[in-house]
């Protein structure tokens, strides 16, 4: 793992999504092998920041009548093999044994789709249908750029299946502007934000919590928590009481005001990402403001964040 690496991954996440979107739709976008007719439910199945993406993707296609779920392919009490099920094994390296396992085990009576930036891996030899990332090598050895592409196919394989999508391509800049504009507001956060950090995020943007904690553990290897945000206010709430409690926040839940009432009772600090948010000690905006379009772009500020953390401290050490 390597960090000056890990924020060049980062830096590119533009170009990549950008790539990612128009050879999904395209004329010729991989999505075109799937077949649909017959999907009873979907299984999205994974591990550690790909089982993160799928998250909200399970929970957009159950709000519109599907029977979905993202399931973790160590569980013992995963959903059973079944005609009419569509199985959608999200690993990037394409090797996650417990991934693999779960698509072999699907294969000839599931539909298993293999989401993975390695079109030649083990996973996608154990499926049916290949959707690949086409996300490039990540140097940095986090998964920033591959994560992002799993959730930007994802969303588009949603699409296909009825669910009513957007028009991705304003993430695109979107995401050059978080780039662009890192001067004016990452020194901020950093003096904001930090040792301990929780990440938090609405139900319907779960992933990027999680994924936003995840960078910070796996970069610079500091505690960092993810929680929802209607949640925080009766598990996470209690640690506010400890002086230091920081927070990132990405705005947009109906639960905003809750979060910083006791934030700002508690004399804790937090930084906003998407728009202002009163009471944040700093707003890092961005012009994604459809909620699907914010998922593929707003993680990018904690990794920058975490990948400057990452460097400082080798700097220090």
């Amino acid at each position: 793992m390597n960090a000056d690496a890990f924020l060049e991954d980062v830096l590119a996440e533009p170009e990549t999504l950008e790539r990612v979107l128009e050879t999904y739709e395209g004329a010729d976008s991989p999505l075109r092998a799937l077949r649909l007719d017959d999907v009873a439910r979907v299984r999205f199945v994974g591990m550690g920041s790909s089982r993160f993406a799928a998250l909200p993707i399970a929970s957009l296609l159950r709000a519109h009548a599907f029977d979905a779920a993202a399931e973790r392919a160590s569980g013992a009490l995963r959903t059973p093999p079944a005609v009419g099920t569509l199985t959608v094994c999200v690993s990037a390296n394409g090797k996650t044994p417990e991934t693999v396992e779960t698509a072999a085990a699907h294969r000839g009576t599931s539909t298993v789709v293999a989401v993975t930036n390695r079109p030649d891996s083990p996973l996608a030899h154990a499926a049916d249908v290949v959707l690949p990332l086409d996300a490039g090598e990540e140097r940095g050895g986090v998964a920033c750029r591959t994560y992002q592409a799993t959730v930007a196919v994802l969303l588009l394989l949603a699409r296909r299946l009825g669910a009513p999508v957007p028009d991705l391509g304003p993430a695109v800049e979107a995401a050059r502007a978080i780039r662009d504009t890192r001067a004016a507001w990452l020194d901020t956060a950093l003096e904001v934000l930090g040792g301990a950090i929780a990440v938090v995020a609405p139900d319907e943007r779960i992933s990027s919590a999680e994924q936003g904690a995840l960078a910070f553990r796996e970069g610079p290897r500091i505690p960092a928590d993810a929680c929802e945000t209607g949640d925080w206010g009766h598990v996470d709430v209690y640690l506010t009481r400890r002086p230091g409690y920081r927070a990132l926040l990405f705005a947009g839940s109906r639960f905003d005001a809750i979060f910083v009432e006791w934030m700002q009772r508690r004399g804790a600090a937090f930084v906003a990402v998407g728009q202002p948010v009163d009471g944040a000690a700093l707003s890092v905006e961005h012009p994604a403001r459809h909620p699907l379009c914010a998922l593929l772009v707003e993680t990018t500020v904690a990794e920058l964040l975490a990948a400057e953390m990452w460097r400082r401290a080798l700097r220090d050490a």
